[in-house]
């Protein structure tokens, strides 16, 4: 009985080990994109999706021969008065008087379910852009790996294996298996939330 305990004392430490080494692959790995929307209005939530199809559309050939996250962040950072300008570049077409404000930072996120994948909570480095009074519903994807506009599983599939996740893990985000350890991976996200969230 003694040695059972053991057993299980260390497949659950193992099995602890292997869910926080997803979760730092997922900080490691993943930037995010995220548009908010001056306010809900139909206008400006229309708009909203204007400057996101824009920004995608400018940085996306870019970011596709990128290799790793670090260069990721660094093509992003020393991009980012290009992609204002996309962004101010939509508004002013449509008559828009607010700016948008790019920044590239930390970021806390909700679960967020899309067509093919889904992202468990958590802290990720994220491509933030504003408009205007920034009090509209958000718009997220992914920026890097370029994960926004696989229109398929296998889409999704073949662009997370070019980022280096592992076979667990894509099907864990793609939901073909694995769902426990996407709530776990979820929760683990959540605490890291809360602590993000009240560390000054």
């Amino acid at each position: 009985m003694k040695s059972l305990s053991i057993c299980l004392l260390l497949a659950a430490f193992f099995w602890g080990g292997a869910l926080l080494s997803d979760r730092r692959s997922l900080d490691k790995r993943l930037i995010r994109l995220h548009v908010v929307a001056n306010s809900d209005s139909r206008a400006d939530q229309s708009i909203k999706l204007q400057v996101r199809d824009a920004v995608i559309s400018g940085i996306q050939s870019d970011l596709a021969k990128v290799a790793d996250m670090e260069q990721a962040k660094a093509y992003l950072q020393e991009s980012l008065p290009k992609i204002q300008r996309i962004a101010n570049g939509v508004l002013e077409r449509a008559g828009v008087q607010p700016d948008a404000v790019v920044t590239l930072c930390r970021e806390a996120f909700d679960r967020r379910v899309y067509d093919t994948f889904s992202l468990p909570a958590g802290v990720y480095e994220a491509l933030r852009i504003t408009i205007g009074e920034g009090r509209g519903h958000n718009w997220w994807c992914v920026a890097f790996p370029t994960l926004c506009l696989p229109a398929t599983t296998q889409g999704f599939r073949d662009a997370a294996v070019e980022a280096g996740f592992s076979e667990t893990m894509t099907k864990t985000l793609t939901g073909e298996d694995y769902q426990l350890r996407f709530y776990l991976l979820d929760a683990l996200g959540k605490l890291e939330n809360r602590i993000f969230e009240h560390t000054p």
